[in-house]
C-alpha cells in the first residue's frame, strides 16, 4: 500500500512522529509539494494525505490508483469532492482535533486587544515604568470582559468551547447557527444580524461556503457597536478584508484579532496588515504540538478504518 504525504511540514516540522501512519503501508513524506509536482509524487499512490495542497478534478483524473484521500485538517475545500466521488475515491478529514487550541487562541487575541499585555510589557522593557513618577501607568483603555456580550457565529464544537470560556469570564453569550439548536443554559440563540448588532465581541466559527463567503462586509460591520471587537479564527474568506480595514482605520469598530486571511501567506498589499488595532497571527490557532499529535493519530486511524472496510470521518 503506497501512502504519500504531499505537504507534511506544517503538521509535523519534526517534533512529532509519522510512525502510526507508516505502519499502514509504504510511506513517502514530502514537506511541500507544488502543483507541478503532484502527479509525479502521487503517481501509483493508493492513499494520499494533504493539508493545503489542492487536488483538483484535473489532477485526480491523472491519479487512477488513488483510493483514499485523508486531509490533514478539518476543512476539505482543497479537494474537488464531486470529482473524488465520481472517481470512487473516499475522502476523510479529522474533525475536532484542535477545538481546545482554537478556543484558547480566540481569547489570546481578545485579551491582547483588551489588556494590551504585549504593549505594556514592551513599555516596561523600554524603561517607561522605571521612569514613571507613579506606581502604574497604562497605554490606552483597559477593557473588562465581565458583563459584556460575546457573539458566537457558528455554534459547533469550537463555538461551544468559546462560549464556555466566555461564560467563565462572566460574559453574556449570543449564538447563531444554521440549524436549530438545543436550548443551552447561559446561551441565547438568535439570528446573525442580532448577534452583530448586540455583541461587544464577535467570534467567527462557521465554515466558509458560498453562503458565508464575505459574511463580514461593510453593511454588517456598520451594524456593530463602535466599541466592539471582531475575532476570526475560522476562515479568512468570511471577511471582506478591505471593508474591515476601512472600519478599523475609521474607528467604526474597536479592533480585530485574526488568525486567518483570505490568501495565506498574504500579499504584501493586504490592507489588514497595516490596519489600526488589528492583530494578526499566522494561522497558528490549531498548531499546538498536542493538537498535531492528535491529528496524526486520527489520520492513522482514518487509514486503518478504510483498509478494514469501515471508513470513518468520510466527507462529501
Amino acid at each position: 500500500m503506497k501512502i504519500v504525504i504531499l505537504d507534511a511540514l506544517t503538521t509535523n516540522p519534526g517534533d512529532c512522529s509519522w510512525e502510526s501512519v507508516a505502519a499502514q503501508g509504504n510511506l513517502t513524506v514530502f514537506d511541500r509539494t507544488s502543483s507541478a509536482e503532484i502527479l509525479a509524487r502521487a503517481d501509483e499512490a493508493e492513499i494520499v494525505l494533504t493539508n493545503k495542497t489542492p487536488l483538483t478534478a484535473e489532477t485526480l483524473a491523472e491519479l487512477p490508483a488513488v483510493r483514499l484521500i485523508s486531509v490533514l485538517a478539518t476543512g476539505v475545500n482543497v479537494i474537488d469532492l464531486e470529482a473524488a466521488k465520481a472517481g470512487g475515491i473516499t475522502v476523510c478529514n479529522v474533525p475536532g482535533y484542535s477545538t481546545p487550541n482554537v478556543a484558547q487562541a480566540v481569547f489570546a487575541l481578545l485579551l491582547e486587544l483588551t489588556n494590551r499585555t504585549a504593549d505594556h510589557a514592551a513599555a516596561v522593557r523600554a524603561g517607561d515604568w522605571t521612569a514613571c513618577p507613579d506606581f502604574c501607568f497604562w497605554r490606552g483603555e483597559l477593557v473588562e470582559l465581565a458583563g459584556r456580550t460575546l457573539g458566537v457565529v457558528g455554534y459547533g464544537a469550537i463555538g461551544r468551547a468559546v462560549a464556555a470560556i466566555g461564560r467563565a469570564f462572566g460574559m453574556r453569550v449570543l449564538a447563531s447557527r444554521r440549524s436549530a439548536a438545543t436550548p443551552e443554559e447561559g446561551v441565547v440563540f438568535t439570528d446573525i444580524d442580532s448577534v452583530f448588532r448586540e455583541s461587544d465581541v464577535i467570534s467567527l466559527h462557521c465554515p466558509q461556503t458560498p453562503e458565508t463567503t464575505g459574511l463580514v462586509n461593510a453593511q454588517r460591520l456598520a451594524t456593530m457597536k463602535p466599541t466592539a471587537y471582531l475575532i476570526n479564527t475560522a476562515r479568512g474568506g468570511l471577511v471582506v478584508e478591505q471593508d474591515l480595514a476601512i472600519a478599523l482605520n475609521e474607528g467604526r469598530i474597536a479592533g480585530a484579532g485574526l488568525d486567518v486571511l483570505s490568501t495565506e501567506p498574504p500579499s504584501a498589499n493586504n490592507p489588514l496588515l497595516e490596519a489600526k488595532n488589528c492583530l494578526i497571527t499566522p494561522h497558528i490557532a490549531w498548531a499546538t504540538r498536542a493538537a498535531r499529535e492528535r491529528l496524526i493519530a486520527a489520520t492513522a486511524e482514518n487509514i486503518r478504518s478504510f483498509l478494514a472496510g469501515t471508513p470513518q470521518n468520510v466527507v462529501g
